[in-house]
């Protein structure tokens, strides 16, 4: 790294970002997972799938709108935290990064809350480990070791592996519901 108290300070201000936008998701997933529960336990099965839909939706919406909000302000919200112009710099190179992590961190969450209010817990647990451990380390390893892409692969790295578990979680959601 040319200028590792740059990038360390870069990446701490989209991790606080990243994390901001977490605890929108996470809410959803409790509640979601909640709401499936005591729907599935009460035999309501229009229920559950409109509170599917609206949660998932909901989410979407919301992750869309800080999309867009981070990728076209890329830098200004880097002064929020800094006065750095360096850093302010790195921060706009990763809005791109950080946006797409966004966008797929604001639906991954909520498939999980349903998968985990339908009693699915050893699945997304498992669906988790494997695509971390099996998906996500190898391709790490070579976006970070190979590629030189320094600070970027941190960002890069979840969103393969946020996509590897959206696409598990939400196929396995899609086709529950489906042939319910």
């Amino acid at each position: 790294m040319k200028n590792a108290e740059v990038a360390i300070d870069a990446l701490a201000i989209c991790i606080n970002i990243n994390g901001l936008e977490m605890m929108i998701s996470l809410g959803f997933l409790a509640a979601v997972g909640v709401r499936v529960s005591n729907e599935l336990g009460r035999g309501s099965a229009n229920a559950t799938k409109f509170a599917i839909k609206v949660a998932v939706s909901t989410s979407f919406l919301i992750g869309c709108a800080l999309f867009i909000i981070f990728l076209f302000l890329r830098g200004r919200v880097a002064y929020i935290f800094t006065d750095n112009q360096d850093v302010i710099d790195t921060v706009a190179d990763l809005s791109p990064l950080l946006s797409f992590s966004i966008l797929l961190n604001s639906v991954q969450p909520v498939l999980s809350g349903v998968a985990v209010g339908a009693g699915w817990q050893s699945i997304v647990a498992y669906v988790n480990i494997a695509c971390y451990y099996l998906i996500g380390i190898p391709i790490g390893v070579v976006l970070g070791y190979l590629t030189h892409l320094e600070v970027k692969v941190s960002f890069l790295f979840p969103i393969l592996l946020y996509l590897c578990v959206l696409l598990r979680l939400g196929s396995i959601c899609i086709v529950t519901v489906v042939s319910k």
